[in-house]
Protein backbone atom coordinates (compact mmCIF):
# COMPACT_ATOMS: atom_id res chain seq x y z
CA UNK A 1 0.00 0.00 0.00
CA UNK A 2 0.99 3.30 -0.82
CA UNK A 3 -0.47 4.93 2.18
CA UNK A 4 0.01 4.47 6.01
CA UNK A 5 -3.78 4.10 7.48
CA UNK A 6 -4.83 4.55 10.32
CA UNK A 7 -8.55 4.27 11.18
CA UNK A 8 -10.16 4.37 14.98
CA UNK A 9 -12.69 6.45 17.01
CA UNK A 10 -10.82 8.43 19.34
CA UNK A 11 -12.19 6.84 22.98
CA UNK A 12 -10.18 9.67 25.16
CA UNK A 13 -9.78 13.12 24.79
CA UNK A 14 -6.84 14.19 23.53
CA UNK A 15 -4.65 17.34 24.58
CA UNK A 16 -5.47 20.56 22.43
CA UNK A 17 -4.46 23.80 23.49
CA UNK A 18 -6.87 26.16 21.25
CA UNK A 19 -4.72 29.14 20.28
CA UNK A 20 -7.45 31.30 18.37
CA UNK A 21 -11.21 30.50 17.58
CA UNK A 22 -9.92 27.30 15.15
CA UNK A 23 -12.50 25.11 17.40
CA UNK A 24 -15.53 27.36 16.45
CA UNK A 25 -14.60 27.63 13.17
CA UNK A 26 -13.80 23.89 11.94
CA UNK A 27 -17.77 22.97 14.20
CA UNK A 28 -19.12 25.53 11.44
CA UNK A 29 -17.43 24.16 8.59
CA UNK A 30 -18.37 20.72 9.81
CA UNK A 31 -22.07 21.48 10.37
CA UNK A 32 -22.38 22.23 6.72
CA UNK A 33 -19.63 18.90 5.76
CA UNK A 34 -17.35 21.81 3.91
CA UNK A 35 -14.17 20.37 2.95
CA UNK A 36 -11.19 21.44 4.98
CA UNK A 37 -7.88 22.32 4.47
CA UNK A 38 -5.31 22.49 7.28
CA UNK A 39 -2.18 24.80 6.63
CA UNK A 40 1.06 24.97 8.40
CA UNK A 41 4.49 23.72 9.37
CA UNK A 42 5.59 20.41 10.23
CA UNK A 43 4.65 19.48 13.91
CA UNK A 44 2.45 22.44 14.51
CA UNK A 45 -0.21 20.56 15.51
CA UNK A 46 -2.70 19.72 12.43
CA UNK A 47 -2.89 16.53 13.10
CA UNK A 48 -3.58 16.48 16.93
CA UNK A 49 -6.48 19.58 15.97
CA UNK A 50 -8.03 16.72 14.09
CA UNK A 51 -7.85 13.93 16.03
CA UNK A 52 -9.22 16.47 19.06
CA UNK A 53 -12.14 17.89 16.63
CA UNK A 54 -13.31 13.88 16.28
CA UNK A 55 -13.69 13.53 19.58
CA UNK A 56 -15.19 16.47 20.47
CA UNK A 57 -17.67 15.98 17.45
CA UNK A 58 -17.94 12.03 18.58
CA UNK A 59 -17.46 10.56 15.16
CA UNK A 60 -15.15 7.99 13.38
CA UNK A 61 -11.56 9.39 12.26
CA UNK A 62 -9.89 7.86 9.40
CA UNK A 63 -6.08 9.02 8.61
CA UNK A 64 -4.14 8.24 5.95
CA UNK A 65 -0.10 10.02 5.80
CA UNK A 66 0.08 10.42 2.55
CA UNK A 67 3.23 9.48 0.45
CA UNK A 68 4.75 9.57 -3.55
CA UNK A 69 3.72 6.39 -4.21
CA UNK A 70 0.02 6.33 -2.91
CA UNK A 71 -2.00 5.51 -5.99
CA UNK A 72 -5.43 6.08 -6.53
CA UNK A 73 -6.63 2.15 -5.78
CA UNK A 74 -5.02 2.65 -2.29
CA UNK A 75 -7.13 5.71 -1.35
CA UNK A 76 -10.58 3.76 -3.06
CA UNK A 77 -10.01 0.05 -3.39
CA UNK A 78 -9.23 -2.53 -5.88
CA UNK A 79 -10.42 -5.80 -6.54
CA UNK A 80 -8.04 -8.74 -4.77
CA UNK A 81 -7.64 -12.59 -4.86
CA UNK A 82 -8.94 -14.83 -2.20
CA UNK A 83 -10.44 -18.47 -1.51
CA UNK A 84 -13.69 -17.19 -3.11
CA UNK A 85 -12.57 -15.40 -6.05
CA UNK A 86 -11.51 -11.86 -7.36
CA UNK A 87 -13.71 -9.86 -4.56
CA UNK A 88 -13.82 -6.06 -4.22
CA UNK A 89 -12.23 -4.38 -1.23
CA UNK A 90 -12.85 -1.16 -0.74
CA UNK A 91 -10.33 1.56 -0.16
CA UNK A 92 -10.15 4.34 3.25
CA UNK A 93 -11.31 7.22 1.88
CA UNK A 94 -14.94 4.35 0.10
CA UNK A 95 -15.11 3.80 3.94
CA UNK A 96 -15.32 6.99 4.76
CA UNK A 97 -17.76 7.69 1.63
CA UNK A 98 -19.89 4.97 2.40
CA UNK A 99 -19.85 4.84 6.11
CA UNK A 100 -19.85 8.53 7.64
CA UNK A 101 -16.42 10.04 9.37
CA UNK A 102 -13.82 12.30 8.97
CA UNK A 103 -11.18 11.43 6.04
CA UNK A 104 -7.99 12.97 7.17
CA UNK A 105 -5.54 12.64 4.39
CA UNK A 106 -2.03 14.29 5.78
CA UNK A 107 0.41 16.28 3.64
CA UNK A 108 -1.63 15.10 0.59
CA UNK A 109 0.54 17.40 -1.53
CA UNK A 110 3.09 14.59 -1.61
CA UNK A 111 0.47 11.92 -2.75
CA UNK A 112 1.17 11.98 -6.69
CA UNK A 113 -1.17 14.59 -8.49
CA UNK A 114 -3.24 12.05 -10.29
CA UNK A 115 -4.76 10.82 -6.95
CA UNK A 116 -5.85 14.12 -5.93
CA UNK A 117 -8.21 14.20 -8.82
CA UNK A 118 -10.34 11.68 -7.32
CA UNK A 119 -11.26 13.72 -4.53
CA UNK A 120 -13.34 16.90 -6.86
CA UNK A 121 -16.75 14.91 -6.85
CA UNK A 122 -16.48 14.85 -3.26
CA UNK A 123 -15.86 18.29 -3.12
CA UNK A 124 -18.44 20.56 -4.60
CA UNK A 125 -22.43 20.19 -3.86
CA UNK A 126 -22.40 16.11 -5.58
CA UNK A 127 -20.53 14.73 -2.50
CA UNK A 128 -20.14 11.37 -5.01
CA UNK A 129 -17.17 9.17 -5.22
CA UNK A 130 -17.04 7.11 -8.42
CA UNK A 131 -15.43 3.73 -8.82
CA UNK A 132 -14.90 3.24 -12.34
CA UNK A 133 -13.29 -0.30 -11.72
CA UNK A 134 -16.24 -1.44 -9.99
CA UNK A 135 -18.56 0.41 -11.74
CA UNK A 136 -20.21 2.06 -8.79
CA UNK A 137 -21.28 5.78 -7.72
CA UNK A 138 -21.45 6.41 -3.90
CA UNK A 139 -23.11 9.15 -2.76
CA UNK A 140 -21.23 10.40 0.38
CA UNK A 141 -23.06 9.41 3.46
CA UNK A 142 -24.46 12.64 5.79
CA UNK A 143 -21.82 11.89 8.28
CA UNK A 144 -18.59 11.99 5.56
CA UNK A 145 -15.97 14.90 5.72
CA UNK A 146 -12.95 15.19 3.50
CA UNK A 147 -9.88 16.82 5.33
CA UNK A 148 -6.78 17.88 4.04
CA UNK A 149 -3.45 19.11 5.33
CA UNK A 150 -0.10 20.50 3.75
CA UNK A 151 2.75 22.88 4.72
CA UNK A 152 2.93 25.13 2.08
CA UNK A 153 6.30 26.09 3.42
CA UNK A 154 7.91 23.16 2.44
CA UNK A 155 7.00 21.77 -0.39
CA UNK A 156 8.66 22.64 -4.23
CA UNK A 157 6.63 24.29 -6.45
CA UNK A 158 6.02 20.88 -8.56
CA UNK A 159 4.09 19.62 -5.35
CA UNK A 160 2.16 22.79 -4.64
CA UNK A 161 -1.46 21.92 -4.88
CA UNK A 162 -3.13 22.93 -7.55
CA UNK A 163 -5.50 26.20 -7.34
CA UNK A 164 -8.15 23.79 -8.84
CA UNK A 165 -8.27 21.97 -5.39
CA UNK A 166 -7.27 24.13 -3.37
CA UNK A 167 -10.40 26.38 -3.70
CA UNK A 168 -12.94 23.32 -3.18
CA UNK A 169 -11.59 24.05 0.29
CA UNK A 170 -12.29 26.12 3.14
CA UNK A 171 -9.00 26.72 5.12
CA UNK A 172 -7.77 26.75 8.64
CA UNK A 173 -4.00 28.36 8.72
CA UNK A 174 -2.06 27.00 11.99
CA UNK A 175 1.41 28.14 12.90
CA UNK A 176 3.44 27.57 16.28
CA UNK A 177 1.67 28.91 19.22
CA UNK A 178 2.63 31.75 20.72
CA UNK A 179 5.65 31.34 23.52
CA UNK A 180 3.75 30.83 26.71
CA UNK A 181 0.96 28.66 24.95
CA UNK A 182 3.77 26.77 23.26
CA UNK A 183 5.52 25.92 26.41
CA UNK A 184 2.17 25.02 28.23
CA UNK A 185 1.72 22.58 25.79
CA UNK A 186 5.44 21.13 26.00
CA UNK A 187 5.01 20.69 29.58
CA UNK A 188 1.60 19.31 29.64
CA UNK A 189 2.78 16.51 27.13
CA UNK A 190 6.08 15.98 28.59
CA UNK A 191 4.78 16.15 32.12
CA UNK A 192 7.72 18.43 33.28
CA UNK A 193 8.94 21.70 34.43
CA UNK A 194 7.39 24.92 32.84
CA UNK A 195 10.43 26.93 33.36
CA UNK A 196 12.56 24.25 31.33
CA UNK A 197 10.01 24.86 28.55
CA UNK A 198 10.13 28.20 28.31
CA UNK A 199 14.17 27.90 27.56
CA UNK A 200 12.82 25.36 25.12
CA UNK A 201 10.56 27.16 23.68
CA UNK A 202 13.23 30.24 23.34
CA UNK A 203 15.30 27.90 21.32
CA UNK A 204 13.41 27.05 18.83
CA UNK A 205 12.09 30.54 18.00
CA UNK A 206 15.81 31.24 17.61
CA UNK A 207 15.98 28.09 15.34
CA UNK A 208 13.19 29.57 13.37
CA UNK A 209 14.65 32.80 12.80
CA UNK A 210 17.62 30.84 10.65
CA UNK A 211 14.73 30.04 8.11
CA UNK A 212 15.69 32.94 6.20
CA UNK A 213 19.48 31.72 6.56
CA UNK A 214 19.44 28.68 5.26
CA UNK A 215 17.70 26.49 7.21
CA UNK A 216 14.61 23.99 6.18
CA UNK A 217 12.22 24.57 8.63
CA UNK A 218 12.81 25.73 12.39
CA UNK A 219 12.16 23.28 15.50
CA UNK A 220 8.70 22.28 15.90
CA UNK A 221 6.39 21.86 18.71
CA UNK A 222 6.26 18.10 18.37
CA UNK A 223 10.22 18.10 18.76
CA UNK A 224 10.40 20.61 21.61
CA UNK A 225 8.07 17.70 23.42
CA UNK A 226 10.47 15.05 22.31
CA UNK A 227 13.40 17.22 24.40
CA UNK A 228 11.58 17.99 26.91
CA UNK A 229 10.43 14.27 27.22
CA UNK A 230 14.61 13.06 27.39
CA UNK A 231 15.40 15.73 29.92
CA UNK A 232 12.52 14.42 32.07
CA UNK A 233 14.02 10.89 32.00
CA UNK A 234 17.38 11.79 32.76
CA UNK A 235 19.19 12.76 29.55
CA UNK A 236 21.17 15.54 29.98
CA UNK A 237 19.65 18.99 28.65
CA UNK A 238 22.49 19.65 26.05
CA UNK A 239 22.56 15.62 25.23
CA UNK A 240 18.66 15.84 24.47
CA UNK A 241 18.74 19.41 22.54
CA UNK A 242 21.16 17.59 20.06
CA UNK A 243 19.01 14.82 19.17
CA UNK A 244 16.12 16.34 19.50
CA UNK A 245 16.29 19.98 18.04
CA UNK A 246 19.92 20.27 16.20
CA UNK A 247 20.56 17.01 14.35
CA UNK A 248 16.91 16.59 13.06
CA UNK A 249 17.02 19.88 11.34
CA UNK A 250 20.27 19.50 9.38
CA UNK A 251 23.29 18.10 8.17
CA UNK A 252 25.20 21.33 7.38
CA UNK A 253 27.56 21.58 9.85
CA UNK A 254 27.90 25.52 9.96
CA UNK A 255 24.39 25.36 10.48
CA UNK A 256 24.47 22.57 13.09
CA UNK A 257 27.34 24.76 14.83
CA UNK A 258 24.78 27.69 15.14
CA UNK A 259 22.38 25.50 16.40
CA UNK A 260 24.73 24.16 18.56
CA UNK A 261 25.69 27.69 20.04
CA UNK A 262 21.87 29.12 20.43
CA UNK A 263 21.48 25.51 22.92
CA UNK A 264 24.70 26.13 25.04
CA UNK A 265 23.74 29.95 25.40
CA UNK A 266 20.66 28.66 27.06
CA UNK A 267 21.98 25.26 28.82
Amino acid sequence: MGAELQAYEITHAPYYLPVGNEIQLYEAAYARRLPVLLKGPTGCGKTRFIEFMAHRLGVPLITLACNEDMTTSDLVGRFLLDESGTVWHDGPLTEAVRYGGICYLDEVVEARQDTTVIIHPLTDSRRILPLDKKGEQLIAHPDFQLVMSYNPGYQSHSKDMKPSTRQRFVALEFNYPRADAEALIVATEASTDLQLCRRLVDIAERSRALKSHGLGEGASTRALIYAAQLIEDGVTPLESCEMALIHPLSDDPDMIAALRAVVHAHF
